[in-house]
């Protein structure tokens, strides 16, 4: 199935292209999301009352039990249910298990890994994309705008992407180039942006981009890079970042 590409203009020429998720790839990650936190937060809420109150009922208020069923019940399962989507999207990187079933992953308009103030952003326009049932705002926008977001994506500066599966990797070490002076700080910002994006790209393109870039450095044989393999070209991008790759 093709995909509608959002494409990040390079700063030295080499174009990069995501392909951009459809209002049915976010409604089936969507779903997914909501069945896990809806039975995760009712899970806890039983197990709670059991717990804490000996059964499934409302213990009377008197010395305070109502007020601390409430705070050991109730409470953890609204933040369960209402923190699902922003805590597994920070921790997964863009994810989150419904999203990495259904193959897509959050990524900022640049491509890179949504931060703390654009998940916050994106989640908390969740209220309005909601309304008035069913997510119907957001599905509109999601038909009606160029890059198939919704109000909160455009409010954040996010757009949902399909995604291969496999877990960005984010280098360290960036400080100290493996090949410092061997390629100008445009190509190793490429470099690494390249490897970012790496598992929302497609592997051919990917692999396409990554042998352009790779031919622009001197002593590089052309011959040598169109022989090397997805692995390979992969850790030549990462020792140009200046990154140690695993």
């Amino acid at each position: 199935m093709e995909h509608e590409q959002f494409t990040i203009r390079g700063a030295t020429g080499v174009d990069l292209e995501l392909p951009i998720a459809g209002p049915g790839s976010r409604s089936y990650a969507f779903i997914i999301d909501w069945h896990i936190r809806v039975l995760v937060a009712l899970a806890w809420f039983v197990a709670a009352m059991l717990i804490v109150n000996g059964g499934l009922r409302w213990r009377p208020a008197a010395g305070g039990v109502g007020a601390a069923s409430a705070f050991l019940v109730v409470l953890p399962a609204a933040a369960i249910y209402f923190l699902y989507h922003p805590v597994l999207e920070l921790f997964m990187r863009g994810q989150t298990p419904g999203k990495r079933s259904a193959g897509v992953r959050i990524v900022t308009r640049d491509g890179g890994t949504p931060g703390v103030g654009a998940i916050l952003i994106r989640n908390g326009f969740r209220l309005l994309d909601s309304l008035p049932a069913c997510y119907l705002v957001g599905l509109i926008a999601t038909f009606a705008s160029a890059e198939r977001v919704r109000i909160g994506d455009m409010a954040a500066g996010t757009l949902l992407v399909m995604d291969d599966g496999a877990s960005p990797r984010l280098f360290e070490g960036m400080g100290a180039p493996a090949q410092r002076g061997a390629a100008d700080p445009l190509m190793q910002d490429l470099a690494v942006q390249i490897l970012e994006r790496w598992p929302a790209l497609d592997s051919a393109k990917r692999d396409d981009i990554a042998r352009a870039l790779l031919k622009k450095l001197r002593g590089r044989s052309a011959d040598r890079i169109d022989a090397m393999s997805d692995d390979e070209l992969k850790e030549s991008l990462a020792a140009l970042a200046g990154a140690a790759c695993p």
